[in-house]
């Protein structure tokens, strides 16, 4: 099942699907429907900046206020719409257009199914999640992996939970690139976990020679493993961009807002935010444009 039909038809059935091994097509990928023209048509001008107001704006969105799937393989939560979740006040937040927290069941997954124009990036937050794609690339990622592909002028690619017993938890955040047509891509990397202990150790940027893997997109990813106490500040670091809070554990307070575990907070018209952990807390900081194109 592609996954360019999940805006209009549901999350592949009720019916759990193995990953394909074996269908993944050639390089020069021809896209009957675009995952870029869909998504886009999707997108209005929620959680983008007015210029006419200078102080900072905030968008908060609680973990429970997510939409929801579950396919029983499949358990599936959308910070902003996605498939049969459709919220017209949570279409993306600037260029970044999804963010699911996925719980993929033993030995399923999402077979082979195509993208284009995207920058996708996954990030494993418990057990092995195998990749095969039309690049030629098989790998595995795991926690403490962070990947990207650039789908470009179109690839097909599989996912599956690699272990029959035990389930795979990921994110899967897609983002509006700032060029189309580019060469298909895929890269990842292993963070070392001392990085990230009581500061926020950068995992993506728009530069192939800088720390973390690299898009095509003025973006800049964080992570932290704050212990309770562990006060930082956030510099923005390019001129109109915002920040995506999203707390993958524990309790922290960010410009005065109180977020615990799978909330999402985007904050924008802004040089910097303050974060101080309430408890022990693992934060992801999504940096973004807040102009579309």
């Amino acid at each position: 099942m592609n996954r360019k039909n999940f805006i209009k038809k549901s999350l592949l059935g009720a019916a759990g699907i193995a990953a394909s091994t074996s269908s993944i097509r050639a390089k020069n990928v021809k896209l009957k429907e675009s995952t870029y023209d869909k998504l886009m048509e999707q997108v209005g001008f929620n959680h983008l900046p007015n210029n006419e107001i200078k102080t900072m704006k905030t968008v908060l969105h609680k973990a429970n206020t997510r939409g929801h799937a579950n396919h029983g393989w499949l358990d599936s939560h959308h910070s902003f719409s996605f498939a049969n979740y459709y919220n017209p006040d949570r279409m993306h937040f600037g260029v970044l257009r999804v963010l699911n927290d996925d719980v993929v069941a033993g030995g399923k997954g999402f077979g082979t199914h195509p993208h284009d124009n995207m920058e996708i990036i996954s990030i494993p937050l418990k057990g092995d999640l195998e990749h095969k794609d039309s690049m030629g690339n098989v790998a595995v990622i795991k926690e403490g992996d962070v990947q990207v592909m650039s789908a470009g002028t179109g690839i097909y690619h599989s996912e599956y939970n690699k272990n029959e017993s035990d389930e795979v938890r990921f994110l899967q955040i897609w983002m509006f690139p700032n060029k189309k047509g580019v060469e298909p891509r895929y890269d990842q990397i292993t963070l070392e976990p001392t990085e990230n202990k009581n500061k926020l150790q950068q995992i993506l940027s728009p530069n192939s020679d800088d720390a973390g893997v690299w898009v095509h997109q003025n973006a800049w990813f964080h992570l932290g493993n704050l212990e309770q106490a562990c006060e930082e500040d956030y510099i923005i670091k390019s001129k109109g961009n915002g920040v995506y809070a999203f707390i993958l554990e524990g309790e922290v307070n960010i410009e005065g807002q109180e977020l615990g575990k799978r909330d999402g907070f985007g904050l924008w018209d802004t040089d910097k935010i303050h974060i101080t952990a309430n408890s022990d807390a693992r934060v992801l900081l999504m940096e973004v444009p807040m102009q579309l194109g």
